[in-house]
């Protein structure tokens, strides 16, 4: 139906009362403006005569009532406009104001809080899953019919064999650079042949070990965590435990023996090619015959040293193990999950290996050894 124009004007009957009459509506709020603002003061308003009436239309009733100086009573309204005009009324006189900004500051609080709580449950999760990998390697230790030697094997050529021309190459060439970059600052001081103690000292105790830890972690620890994931998302792990076998005992175990047996293998050959690139910079670059690096060698390292940087790789091994085939535990069943859980496989254990070997350096130091 077409709007009935809406009217105010004096009452007759009453003086200094309006009357408003017609359709209050959005469709007329232009023309309804205009009257309200010519309209003076008045001492009511009777609004029974309106038809049609909406939210535009009580706001521009309340607003002739403002401009009329009229109080709430004053106004005289059909019942069935009464819960509408008051609605309206609460909203202009209260106006619901824009939140402050505050520039990302809750976001990046309420991250921060969720990344802590979330790192406290993974940590958690890590020594109850190294517990558990422990007993179930005690309940097995004496049954030697339930080892996994193939499975061992397999794992020990994948994880060590494979990685073994990877690890040689990088440690040489970073042997290099430490003996390159470390004679051209002992050339300034006339003791280019303490470039033998520098290179030594670095990869047996620190550079071998650490070198052959993060080179694992990035290689073994993602694909322990791809191939559990798999598995996990292929339901492979529910037919394992409905087979009644174990899946740390049969997946976890062996991955874990290889590792802690071929990580020390590889931070030896890691310690080796190291001491080879100090070896080639020092015949080709400094004057240093091989013969002269390898007796030097021989007459300033300690035994302490290469025993030092040893005794951690069983250590990283346990680490990166335990973290890849728990984060491949964990995979939901999507591959964007086996996805998520391999990067984050990666960078926990390289950040674990990194901060493991901080605070041994610290403690070997503060035990003079």
């Amino acid at each position: 139906m077409a709007d009935t124009p809406p009217q105010l004007r004096p009452d007759p009957d009453r003086p200094g009362w309006w009357q408003a009459s017609g359709d209050w509506t959005l469709a007329n709020a232009a023309t309804l403006q205009r009257r309200i603002l010519a309209s003076g003061g008045g001492d009511g308003l009777d609004a029974r005569g309106i038809g049609h009436l909406d939210a535009s239309g009580a706001m521009l009733l309340w607003r002739l009532g403002e401009a009329l100086g009229l109080p709430d009573d004053a106004v005289a309204l059909r019942d069935d406009h009464r819960a509408l005009f008051d609605t309206v009324r609460g909203i202009c006189r209260n106006p619901q104001r824009e939140p402050r900004r505050d520039w990302g500051l809750h976001a990046m609080l309420a991250r921060i809080g969720w990344t802590v709580q979330d790192n406290a449950r993974e940590v958690l999760a890590l020594l109850g899953f190294g517990g558990q990998t422990l007993l179930t390697a005690l309940r097995i230790a004496f049954k030697p019919w339930r080892w996994r030697v193939t499975s061992t094997v397999a794992h020990m050529e994948s994880v060590g064999l494979d990685a073994v021309p990877l690890v040689a190459l990088l440690s040489f060439m970073v042997g290099a650079v430490v003996a390159f970059l470390g004679a051209e600052v002992l050339a300034d001081f006339g003791a280019s042949i303490f470039v033998v103690e520098l290179v030594g000292i670095s990869f047996l105790r620190e550079f071998g070990v650490l070198l052959t830890a993060v080179l694992l972690a990035g290689r073994t620890a993602s694909a322990f965590t791809a191939q559990i994931g798999a598995m996990q998302s292929g339901e492979e792990i529910d037919a394992i435990r409905t087979l009644g076998l174990d899946p740390i005992e049969l997946l976890v175990l062996p991955r874990l023996v290889a590792l802690v047996i071929m990580l020390p293998l590889l931070a030896f050959i890691a310690m080796m090619s190291g001491i080879a690139g100090g070896v080639v910079i020092g015949s080709t670059m400094l004057g240093i015959s091989p013969d002269m690096f390898i007796a030097r060698l021989h007459e300033t390292m300690e035994v302490r040293h290469f025993l030092t940087g040893l005794a951690k790789a069983p250590v990283f091994a346990i680490v990166i193990g335990l973290i890849g085939c728990l984060e491949g535990l964990q995979v939901q069943g999507t591959a964007q999950s086996v996805g998520e859980r391999t990067t984050s496989s990666v960078v926990q254990t390289i950040s674990l290996v990194i901060l493991i070997d901080a605070f041994a350096a610290l403690w070997f130091m503060e035990m003079g050894w």
